[in-house]
Formats: C-alpha cells, sequence, structure tokens
C-alpha cells in the first residue's frame, strides 16, 4: 500500500533524509533525531532537534530512505502538515521546517508564531 499524505503528515525531503543519515552514522548504533516544539524563541515556538538513543512509546516516526525522526504527540499538532529540509546555503546549513501553521516566523527560521 502507498503512502497517502494527510495533514497531519510531517514529510522528508530527500536533502534531510541524506543529511540525518550522515549525522547518524556517526553516532552509537539505533540513534534517531528527534524534532519537537518548545516555547520560546523570538516568535513564540522554536523548533528543537536532538540526538536520541531510543523512542517513546506514543512518538510518531517519520522515515525516508534509511532517515527516520521521532516527533511527540504535542509537537505533531504544531508541526502537522510540514516539510522538513535540509538547506546549506550562504548563511549557513541547517534544517529547516516549512510549517503551514506558522502565520510568521524569525530570520533564522528557528521559531513561528501561529
Amino acid at each position: 500500500m502507498a503512502d497517502i499524505a494527510t495533514p497531519t503528515t510531517v514529510t522528508l525531503t530527500d536533502r534531510a533524509a541524506r543529511r540525518i543519515a550522515e549525522i547518524v552514522a556517526g553516532e552509537p548504533a539505533g540513534t534517531m533525531l528527534r524534532l519537537s516544539v518548545e516555547g520560546g524563541g523570538c516568535s513564540g515556538f522554536q523548533y528543537k532537534f536532538d540526538l536520541v538513543g531510543s523512542a517513546a512509546s506514543d512518538d510518531v516516526v517519520v522515515e525516508r530512505s534509511a532517515a527516520k525522526v521521532l516527533i511527540d504527540p504535542v509537537s505533531l499538532e504544531y508541526l502537522a502538515g510540514s516539510e522538513i529540509d535540509f538547506v546549506d546555503d550562504l548563511i549557513g546549513a541547517a534544517f529547516k521546517v516549512q510549517n503551514p501553521n506558522a502565520t510568521a516566523s524569525c530570520g533564522c527560521g528557528t521559531s513561528f508564531s501561529l
């Protein structure tokens, strides 16, 4: 059965999947990337990326190729419909979240408001 995107789906671009695979390759086996949303930042909420060794029982796992991203249910509400990308440009290399729920975001792309 093919994956069908729904409004709650979070997706990874090929660039993000490749970069995640590169990062976890240098970590202990089973390491995964966790994306969460926290209060703070210059726009009200901010994205937080962490490397973790295991998933919580209620985590949603977003996969593409060999890359896995864990998202807790509360953060998923803020991230529904988002796309995680990896950009490497003149201002630096970073994961970027294209979030359709955000009404505004800061210039650095790590915080947003609803």
